[in-house]
C-alpha cells in the first residue's frame, strides 16, 4: 500500500471510531443508567456500564493505533449486534416518534455493522497500511 493510501487509511480510522469513543465515555461516565437500562434485556446487566465502556476503549485503540485492527472492528460488531437487537427494537414501539427514533438507532447500528464487517475483510486481505504497530491478526487472502 503507498503512503498516501496508508495516510488515508490511518485517517479512515480515526474518523470511523468518533462515535464509538462518545459511546465509551457514556457508558462509563453514566454506568448506572446503563445498567439500569440493561435490566430484563441483559442477563447481568453490570455489564452494561463501565465494562462495555472499557471493552470499546481498547476496540477504538486497537484499530487506531492498527495493533490487531481487524480484532479491534471484530469487537466493534460484537458490540453492535446486541446493541441494535435488544436495545433498539423499533418495531415493539407503538407511538411514532418513539418508533422513529429508535428506527434511526437500529439501521444506525445495522450501518456501522456492516463498516466492520467491510473493514475486518480489508484488514484481513490488504493490512492496515504502513501506520500500524502489529498489523493484522488474521490474514484471508
Amino acid at each position: 500500500m503507498t503512503t498516501t493510501a496508508s495516510v488515508i487509511l490511518l485517517l479512515g480510522r480515526i474518523l470511523f471510531v468518533a462515535l464509538f469513543v462518545v459511546s465509551a465515555q457514556g457508558h462509563i461516565v453514566n454506568h448506572q443508567r446503563f445498567v439500569t437500562t440493561a435490566k430484563g434485556k441483559l442477563p447481568i446487566p453490570y455489564v452494561a456500564g463501565w465494562p462495555v465502556g472499557a471493552w470499546l476503549i481498547v476496540a477504538i485503540v486497537s484499530v487506531v493505533l492498527g495493533i490487531w485492527p481487524d480484532v479491534g472492528v471484530l469487537m466493534m460488531a460484537a458490540f453492535l449486534v446486541p446493541t441494535a437487537v435488544m436495545f433498539h427494537p423499533y418495531w415493539t414501539f407503538s407511538d411514532p416518534a418513539q418508533r422513529r427514533t429508535q428506527r434511526g438507532s437500529f439501521y444506525r447500528n445495522l450501518s456501522l455493522l456492516g463498516a466492520t464487517l467491510a473493514l475486518f475483510a480489508f484488514f484481513t486481505v490488504t493490512g492496515p497500511g504502513q501506520f500500524a504497530l502489529t498489523g493484522s491478526f488474521l490474514h484471508l487472502r
